[in-house]
């Protein structure tokens, strides 16, 4: 693996509104330091109870309320997963690091907490990132790494709740909990099933693509 010097410069990009740091493996954990512990108040998507910050240059592939897929412009998916009733209970944050994965680190900055673990699989790196009562998954190759851990700390940073909403529609019932059972803190619990979503999602953006060039498919 190759191992070069990292620039700890911030560059403050007006396209994207984003400070973005070149992450090195072996600097994660400053480098995520730095981004994390920025308070930024930039946001484009809009939901009951919580906004966030997308940066330009990813789309949304899928979304509802709590759960979306998202695309860069690496072509690399995101899945992203916001456990608002474990915000709401503040549940606490039991991640455990590992040994046995490329790399493993417990988070908490401005009074957030979360993890980030990344895991080697088949020659490409599967990344879990938990800040804030929000997940990110992504499965890439190392060349994006760094790219997609970035886009990753912008958006993971920038998400506010609203109490008094999620009160209202979780003291209403009207927050679903019968939904997936996701452990956010259980580093293990949704590798498979993310996997799953990409692959289905690139079989379904592959017959997009044959259609819109009005190629005949047959399955």
């Amino acid at each position: 693996m190759k191992k070069v010097i990292v620039l700890l410069s911030i560059v403050v990009l007006f396209v994207t509104g984003c400070s973005v740091h070149k992450l090195d493996n072996e600097n994660i954990s400053q480098n995520i330091k730095v981004l994390l512990s920025e308070n930024v108040h930039l946001y484009n998507e809009f939901y009951e109870g919580y906004k966030y910050y997308v940066p330009k240059g990813i789309r949304f592939v899928d979304k509802d309320d709590y759960n979306a897929i998202l695309r860069d412009g690496n072509n690399d998916v995101y899945y992203l997963y916001v456990d608002a009733i474990s915000y709401y209970h503040k549940q606490e944050n039991t991640y455990q690091t590992r040994s046995d994965v490329h790399f493993s680190k417990k988070l908490e900055y401005n009074d957030k907490t979360g993890y980030r673990q990344i895991e080697e699989i088949d020659s490409k790196y599967f990344i879990q990132f938990v800040f804030n009562y929000v997940k990110m998954e992504a499965y890439v190759e190392e060349k994006n790494l760094n790219d997609v851990i970035t886009n990753m700390c912008c958006i993971l940073r920038s998400f506010q709740y609203n109490d008094k909403i999620l009160e209202s529609l979780i003291g209403e019932n009207i927050l679903d909990y019968k939904e997936e059972n996701y452990t956010l803190f259980k580093a293990d619990s949704s590798k498979e099933n993310f996997l799953d979503v990409v692959e289905r999602e690139e079989t379904d953006q592959y017959k997009k693509d044959l259609e819109d060039e009005k190629i005949d498919i047959d399955y």
